[in-house]
């Protein structure tokens, strides 16, 4: 792999004046982009035929892109994202670029430094640059494509940001936790590459049906992403703020680390002209003001539907307001793809259900030395009528391959159980093999 060229040499200086501020006080960041660039008319020679694909527009034009990011800063935003939603390995692959990765998201982060540092310059206001990580079109609980092959695309997508110039990583509408997981990873690694550290943060979506795209509660993403060393969670997309408040106002009582909330102006509302967002600057405003005030919340936006004007609103309400503090309550747990398990032992003992052990389950071995997974599945769902609270998993057996059995069941176990699984193996590869399935935590 050839040498990966150097982020700039304050990255670090500006990523711990970000830490800071966003520690201190409400920071503010932009709203929509895709529209926005939609609505300056690029051409398809701009898209260069890829119809669709914005992050071409970073190349092809700059200018447009730069707009967008000094119409943000011009209404007194501190921070913009990057134009890299989609330039990650699935999203790319849709238009059979994967390969233009790294240059898609190293050319969105340099134009937003530029706008950054000049709106620096001019106003001595500090401005940062958010590296937007998007979720791709490939759900990996789903078996779309593997863990390994999106973290490490991730990877390539994080130092492209970084070695451009972004301040933070803001890994964002995620819909499957372990797509979730993988970007997460993806990221550390790529800082650990460059020798930087910069804020990661984490905003995940959660659908007017109150859980994420696979059906997992803010819980259970609290419980399975916390863990992985992210500076931030949050919510974004999907909904208006009225929809978000009972789930900022969980992980406020829980999460140990600083909220954000982006929302979208409102549910669309389909008209002939397509989708139209109804909620007002002055509502926005209205919710993030309620939001900062009752959840202690230190970054806001927007996302669809929201505009300029809106986040003018905005700051004027809450930027450079002091933190809310909070009084988090935690309470350790395990979670499936649903849902969190506290480690709290209501009953006289936590019941972990051993029937889905080769080691202990003659029955179970036999399917699954018969590769009858469906089989192996109802035995796992048994255990949970009957009350099991979180599953083991073994599949360690004498002349198997353990970590072919295990990514068969884990992955089934992901979505066939609403229980956290135990994996239990005396084989680190066996073990991981499992991880890399389950977007809980395990």
């Amino acid at each position: 792999m050839a040498s990966l060229p150097n982020p700039p040499a304050d990255t670090q200086t500006r990523a711990d004046a970000l830490r800071e501020a966003l520690a201190t006080r409400v920071v503010v960041a932009d709203g929509a982009m895709g529209t926005m660039l939609q609505a300056q008319d690029p051409t398809l020679e701009d898209f260069q035929q890829l119809e669709g694909c914005n992050e071409v527009l970073n190349v092809t034009r700059p200018d447009i892109v730069r707009s967008v990011h000094e119409a943000y800063f011009a209404v007194g935003v501190d921070c913009v994202e990057t134009n890299t939603f989609g330039a990650n390995y699935a999203a790319l692959a849709e238009y059979d670029i994967p390969e233009r990765n790294f240059e898609l998201s190293e050319s969105g982060a340099r134009i937003a430094r530029q706008v950054a540092d000049e709106f620096t310059a001019s106003t001595g206001q500090q401005r940062w640059v958010l590296g937007s990580m998007g979720p791709g079109t490939k759900l990996p609980t789903l078996g779309h494509i593997t863990y390994a092959q999106i973290r490490d695309a991730y990877q390539v997508n994080a130092e492209g940001l970084i070695s451009g110039g972004a301040d933070a990583l803001l890994v964002e509408t995620t819909q499957d936790l372990l797509q979730t997981k993988s970007s997460i990873i993806g990221a550390r690694r790529a800082m650990d590459a460059l020798g930087v550290s910069v804020p990661l943060i984490c905003s995940v979506t959660v659908e007017t049906t109150g859980t994420m795209l696979l059906g997992s509660e803010i819980g259970a993403a609290l419980t399975a992403l916390e863990p992985l060393g992210i500076d931030m969670i949050g919510l974004n997309c999907a909904t208006g703020p009225a929809e978000m408040s009972e789930h900022l106002r969980y992980l406020a009582r829980n999460a140990r680390i600083p909220l954000s909330c982006m929302p979208n102006a409102g549910l669309p509302v389909l008209t002939k002209q397509g989708a139209h967002y109804p909620l007002s600057a002055v509502e926005l405003a209205d919710a993030q003001e309620t939001f900062v005030r009752e959840y202690g919340l230190s970054l806001v936006g927007g996302c669809c539907g929201t505009t300029p004007e809106h986040l003018r609103q905005v700051v004027e309400r809450v930027r450079g307001t002091a933190i809310t503090p909070r009084d988090p309550q935690p309470e350790p747990g395990a979670a499936s793809l649903y849902q969190t398990v506290p480690f709290r032992q209501d009953t006289s003992y936590m019941a972990i259900g051993e029937r889905t052990n080769a080691n202990g389950s003659k029955k179970f071995r036999e399917a699954m030395l018969e590769a009858r997974w469906d089989d192996c599945v109802e035995m796992a769902r048994d255990q949970i009528r009957e009350g099991a609270h979180m599953l083991d998993l073994c599949v360690d057996y004498v002349g198997r391959d353990g970590v072919a059995d295990m990514r068969e069941l884990a992955g089934r176990f992901a979505t066939a159980s609403t229980l956290p699984i135990v994996l239990d193996s005396t084989e680190v590869p066996v073990i991981q093999a499992g991880l890399e399935k389950l977007g809980g935590r395990a």
